[in-house]
């Protein structure tokens, strides 16, 4: 096999239960968002904490050492960041489906867990906010 292969010619992944897998995850990512559905948090951007916790069918060669060949915790990063420069969501269940998207949309993702939270919410609370869990079929 040779080592520097384009990344086109990357075999299609298992998707059985046996596959080997990996987590990659993004823990307390921090983002000023523009997000809320009351009058309050309109057009005032709020503190939210994200944690991303993906899990991937390994390539066929799982220590290639090639970028290519791995989910890229850093492009997910850039890409919720994408996501929420889009504009006000009222819903923080909304960001989370939106978030779940991304990280499904990649090939080798084959489940992944979100959590959304906002730290000021309630003051008498640490945070709040909402967790999914999506996988593919």
């Amino acid at each position: 096999m040779a080592k520097n292969r384009p990344t086109s010619e990357i075999a299609a992944l298992p998707r059985t239960a046996t596959a080997p897998r990996r987590r990659v995850f993004v823990r307390g990512l921090m983002v000023d968002a523009f997000i809320g559905a009351y009058e309050k948090e309109q057009g005032a951007a709020q503190k939210v904490k994200i944690d991303l916790e993906i899990e991937v069918i390994e390539p066929s060669n799982p220590v290639s050492d090639r970028l290519e060949d791995v989910v890229c915790y850093n492009k997910l990063t850039q890409g919720i960041k994408a996501i929420i420069d889009e504009g006000h969501i009222r819903l923080v269940e909304t960001l989370a489906e939106r978030v779940a998207g991304l990280a499904l949309s990649h090939a080798m993702v084959y489940s992944v867990l979100v959590r959304i939270e906002k730290p000021n919410a309630i003051a008498e609370a640490a945070g709040a906010g909402v967790e999914i869990m999506r996988t593919k079929l």
